[in-house]
């Protein structure tokens, strides 16, 4: 599913609600970002399609061509497009051939990248809080501003980022991302509390970036 129609349009009303509602507790802002995945990752369409194309130029060697090593290369590049296209084209395949540690070094960097990208480091007080959701990883990471890391390690916020992977995990993206954002509002309005100049400075609807 597209980063685009992840959401219903409930869901994302319900979501905007809670930004809103966080808002008027804290100086502190929040932003959701949704993106399809944080990288092509093309070294796994490559993996794909040697894995693919060879496995099944093995098999039809075998069956057909007495395991002919001069069949075998034709046909293995032959098969390697086909394969590496679809690899490329399908998110939980491509995901099957990366690790773990790929996935997560990519996504926070990805998040990173978005956070600038949006602006979100122009708040005033640096207390721009981010929700970045990458959809192929099928993982969430919490970036905050320094305004906000001077109260809250990065350690706390993962606990936040962590429900919501949870909630994708389970079919509950949407629920678990507004009780996050709940949460995440009352634990910066102890340390960031409304002040009555306060100005709403980020986007409360949720982005996606390409």
């Amino acid at each position: 599913m597209k980063a685009e129609h992840f959401f219903s349009s409930e869901e994302k009303d319900k979501v905007e609600a809670a930004i809103k509602a966080a808002e008027t507790q804290t100086s502190g802002e929040i932003a959701v970002i949704i993106v399809n995945e944080s990288d092509p990752y093309p070294e796994a369409a490559m993996l794909g399609g040697f894995l693919g194309g060879g496995l099944s130029a093995l098999v039809l060697t075998d069956l057909f061509f007495h395991d002919s090593l001069w069949i075998f290369i034709p046909i293995l590049f032959c098969l390697f497009y086909p394969f590496h296209r679809l690899t490329s084209k399908t998110p939980g395949l491509k995901a099957f051939f990366l690790s773990m540690r790929r996935k997560e070094v990519r996504v926070k960097t990805r998040a990173l990248q978005a956070f600038y990208e949006k602006g979100l480091y122009k708040t005033r007080h640096q207390t721009g809080v981010l929700f970045f959701l990458s959809l192929l990883e099928r993982k969430v990471w919490v970036l905050a501003d320094q305004g906000i890391h001077q109260k809250m390690d990065q350690k706390s916020l993962n606990r936040f980022a962590e429900k919501v992977t949870q909630g994708i995990r389970e079919g509950k993206a949407g629920e678990s991302l507004y009780q996050a954002i709940g949460e995440i509002g009352r634990v910066l309005a102890e340390h960031f509390p409304h002040i009555p100049e306060d100005i709403d400075e980020l986007p409360n609807k949720i982005m996606t970036v390409s």
